[in-house]
């Protein structure tokens, strides 16, 4: 455990170096203005508008109560980066309690390990202006305690996850199913109730304070256009590149994105897409035993399916499934960290630098690229999901 948090602050430190130095492109000034205006007793949705949920509010505020100048975005930068270091090495504490509670031999356990320590030189600088690393720390920490047998823990911090970031709304069934089963209605009630409660104690004080603003903050996420990195979109670019397809491209709900019939029904008929993969991951799961080995990669597979197949992709969400699926097994886990490694470095090469070229001008060599990181994303979801023969046989019997 030493040795990975070693490794993974190396890799950090290494982010500020070389060219990862250069061309960034930062959400943390936003992030600075949320925690400003917090740590000068403004009140979030009522008297400013965001757009994350409310457990992501303390990510904000924290490096700005602990700066004494108002305004010093390089003080407040160090302050978010230290956060996002102490969520790292928390992810990867609770990959390695998973590992043990799997039962994970050495080379298995490090070889996991060892892939997510060393993710961000893969990805490169959108780790460290990022909140991600927060609402993945929360998810991989609940799924540890679902494999350790703590069922109301892991609902409580599934609740925390959604609540700081609300793509991990897709793992909610899972846990059902897996408490369910291995424990019985009783105590699958009693997990929803505390994962509900979790939801309620976040969300319901700024409910109160300004219901218009919570909703406009949920509303603006899910009615978001066709994002220009998604798959979707993707295609798109690369029919203009090749064969001179008309597109337009408009800057909202902090995007760019693709605008117009085409790509409005291609938006469209991805969130059908996405729903139906997550359906099918449930489903899966569902029918067959429910083994912790079974449980860690269907909460690989549902993640893979909301990234993949949704109509937004921004390079950060890459980051939910670094410490995920590293942790499934077999040979089925080193393909889908293969391929996991290569969508990685794929982005690192168009994002940032050549993004704006992508945005503003449909770069032809950034459009490829995001189309290759895409269909990536698309074979990793079909390895995690797809059953091996031993699979099958496995699901079928007793």
């Amino acid at each position: 455990m030493t040795v990975a948090i070693a490794v993974f602050v190396a890799a950090w430190a290494g982010l500020h170096v070389g060219f990862y130095r250069h061309s960034h492109i930062a959400d943390t000034p936003i992030y600075q203005r949320y925690g400003d205006a917090i740590a000068n007793g403004h009140v979030p949705y009522r008297d400013f508008q965001l757009e994350y949920p409310p457990a992501a509010l303390p990510v904000f505020a924290l490096p700005s109560l602990l700066r004494s100048d108002d305004g010093d975005l390089n003080g407040y930068r160090v302050g978010f980066e230290a956060e996002m270091l102490v969520c790292g090495a928390l992810t990867l504490a609770f990959m390695l309690s998973i590992l043990l509670s799997l039962e994970a031999g050495p080379l298995r356990t490090g070889a996991a390990l060892g892939f997510a320590a060393v993710a961000p030189l893969a990805l490169g600088s959108v780790m460290l202006s990022r909140f991600d690393l927060w609402p993945a720390a929360l998810v991989t920490g609940s799924l540890a305690a679902f494999v350790a047998g703590r069922q109301r823990v892991g609902a409580g911090m599934l609740g925390l996850a959604v609540s700081a970031k609300l793509f991990p709304a897709v793992l909610a069934p899972i846990a059902a199913i897996w408490i369910w089963r291995r424990r019985g209605r009783r105590e699958a009630l009693v997990c929803l109730g505390v994962f509900a409660a979790v939801l309620a104690f976040c969300f319901l004080p700024f409910l109160v304070l300004s219901p218009h603003g919570l909703w406009h903050s949920i509303t603006t996420q899910t009615s978001r256009p066709l994002q220009i990195e998604s798959f979707g979109a993707a295609v798109l670019l690369v029919a203009h590149a090749a064969g001179g397809l008309g597109i337009t491209m408009r800057s909202s709900h902090g995007s760019q994105n693709l605008v117009g019939t085409g790509p409005d029904t291609l938006a469209a008929v991805q969130t059908v897409v996405q729903a139906a993969a997550l359906v099918a991951t449930w489903i899966w799961f569902a029918r067959g035993p429910v083994t912790r080995e079974r449980l860690v990669r269907a909460s690989a597979t549902a993640v893979c399916a909301f990234v993949a197949f949704g109509k937004v992709l921004s390079p950060q969400f890459l980051i939910w499934l670094i410490p995920l699926v590293p942790l499934v097994r077999g040979r089925r886990g080193l393909a889908a960290s293969a391929l996991l490694a290569t969508a990685l470095v794929v982005t690192q090469v168009w994002f940032p630098f050549r993004y704006w070229d992508l945005a503003l001008r449909f770069d032809t060599a950034a459009s490829w690229l995001v189309l290759t990181r895409d269909l990536v994303l698309v074979a990793l979801f079909t390895t995690l999901i797809v059953p091996t023969g031993a699979g099958r046989a496995a699901s079928r019997s007793p």
